[in-house]
């Protein structure tokens, strides 16, 4: 019975290197997309839920906690990626025990900074919502105050869960972290009418049903980590501290991370920006507010194109790893186009949806919003994902580098579109157009991020193809 199950669990890691690429893409990317798709649901079905239960301004208020928010995911990702990336190389190159010290590092990683988190997040909270870039006498920022208050208390489970979904993946089992997200997202969508509409509770409903997901999600995820069923088992007593580990898994995530930090301090400069132009733009007293609740489902909407696409991220990412590991370089260059591929046609399926079906998706959020607010939703929309078809090559591409050992250069291309680029457009055409020019600032980024990516690709790729050249030669 032992051999049996040690053989299922090695040919679960082996078959990474060994299947056609295009299964293993589909299998691993269908779970994943369909597990962010869910995990997106936590933010999209509260907004849902709020903007028809609640109020405009209740609206915006969720958008101003969002920079606050993905801080938490901002940390998930430095140890989770980090950990999986070194965990589906090590499993590659035959080092077992090493990946499996990965995974201990991760889970006191995760545990010790979701507790500081909450512990500085309630500490401070007045302080950081004084920040958060509201105009004085905003009716979303109560809001924000009771919703996030909530929030602090589950980042523990939030950053755990999510955290070890990427490890779960990491060693051949997508279809586990599909479950996670599934369980977590379920009850959201279940307890969210319940505690906003039945029991009367508002934001605060709204942030209750959040945490009770986030908690089942995570103890889901982490019951398989304890089990026999995974490649490597969470063993949290044999840790065997080693600052090289912290490190390198911090290394290996450190892409994804900065790129999350950098995304809550471009959602804090949006929120400040459209809260100072909103008023002046729209003709209306509580135009920031409006201006808020506008960029809020707008950013909802984007959310849920690209989250397909981090999917496919997340699906590639074991198989290019194990196969860089492995010195397969004709598998790691087919995974990779491959995956470029299928994120273009949903980035261009998500372009043309939104262009097509703008003030129906509108309305999902606020049927009964008020005619500035339905303006400016509609046109931010249409004009801040012109360039949205090109997106999904720059999210993997950025993956790409990590996994061919180049971090440094993964880093900037995260943080190319989300600041290098982005934060001086939405500074200068904020100045100079306000409101309109502070959503015509995306599509400037992506278009030139767009090329910088492209230049650098190319030269990588060329070392792929001669990389497996050599490898092909060697091996005749």
């Amino acid at each position: 019975m032992g051999n049996k199950l040690t053989q299922t669990k090695s040919d679960a890691a082996s078959r990474l290197g060994i299947e056609p690429i295009g299964k293993l893409l589909l299998r691993f990317s269908l779970p994943a997309i369909t597990g962010m798709l869910v995990n997106a649901l936590y933010n999209v079905v509260d907004r849902i839920f709020v903007g028809r239960g609640v109020s405009e301004a209740a609206l915006g208020g969720l958008s101003l906690a969002m920079p606050l928010m993905t801080v938490f995911m901002a940390f998930s990702m430095l140890f989770g990626i980090g950990a999986a990336n070194m965990i589906s190389m090590r499993l590659g190159q035959g080092r077992k025990d090493e990946a499996a010290n990965a995974l201990n590092h991760c889970f006191w990683l995760l545990l010790v900074m979701g507790i500081l988190i909450m512990a500085a997040g309630l500490l401070f909270l007045e302080p950081l919502l004084s920040i958060l870039g509201a105009q004085e006498g905003s009716a979303s920022l109560e809001y924000t105050r009771k919703y996030f208050r909530i929030i602090l208390y589950g980042a523990v489970f939030s950053m755990l869960g999510f955290g070890f979904s990427h490890c779960t993946r990491a060693q051949g089992f997508p279809t586990i972290t599909m479950i996670s997200m599934f369980i977590g997202a379920g009850m959201n969508i279940i307890l969210d009418p319940i505690f906003i509409f039945i029991l009367g509770w508002g934001v605060e409903g709204a942030a209750w049903a959040t945490i009770i997901s986030q908690l089942a999600s995570a103890i889901w995820i982490l019951t398989f980590s304890f089990s026999k069923k995974a490649v490597i088992h969470l063993k949290i007593r044999l840790l065997k501290p080693s600052l090289k580990i912290v490190l390198d898994i911090m290394t290996f995530g450190s892409s994804q991370f900065l790129m999350q930090l950098v995304m809550s301090g471009v959602g804090w400069l949006n929120n400040y920006s459209v809260s100072l132009y909103g008023a002046e733009a729209l003709g209306v007293a509580n135009g920031g507010d409006v201006a808020l609740s506008g960029m809020n489902i707008s950013g909802s909407l984007l959310m849920l194109i690209l989250m397909p696409i981090f999917g496919i991220n997340q699906g590639a990412q074991p198989i290019l790893g194990f196969n860089y590991g492995a010195k397969r370089f004709d598998r790691v260059l087919s995974a990779y186009l491959r995956a470029i591929a299928a994120a273009t046609g949903i980035c261009t399926l998500g372009f043309a949806a939104v262009q097509i079906f703008t003030v129906s998706m509108v309305q999902i959020f606020t049927p009964d919003g008020s005619p500035a607010l339905l303006r400016f939703a509609t046109w931010t929309i249409r004009v801040s994902m012109l360039l949205l078809p090109l997106a999904g090559f720059q999210i993997v591409s950025s993956n790409m580098f990590v996994v061919t050992g180049r971090p440094k250069t993964s880093i900037v291309l995260s943080l190319l579109r989300q600041c290098i680029a982005l934060i001086p457009c939405i500074l200068l055409f904020g100045h100079i157009w306000g409101l309109w020019g502070v959503v015509a600032a995306m599509p400037v980024a992506d278009g030139f991020s767009f090329i910088v990516t492209a230049i650098l690709v190319g030269f990588e790729l060329k070392k792929l193809r001669a990389a497996a050249r050599s490898s092909r030669h060697g091996q005749r």
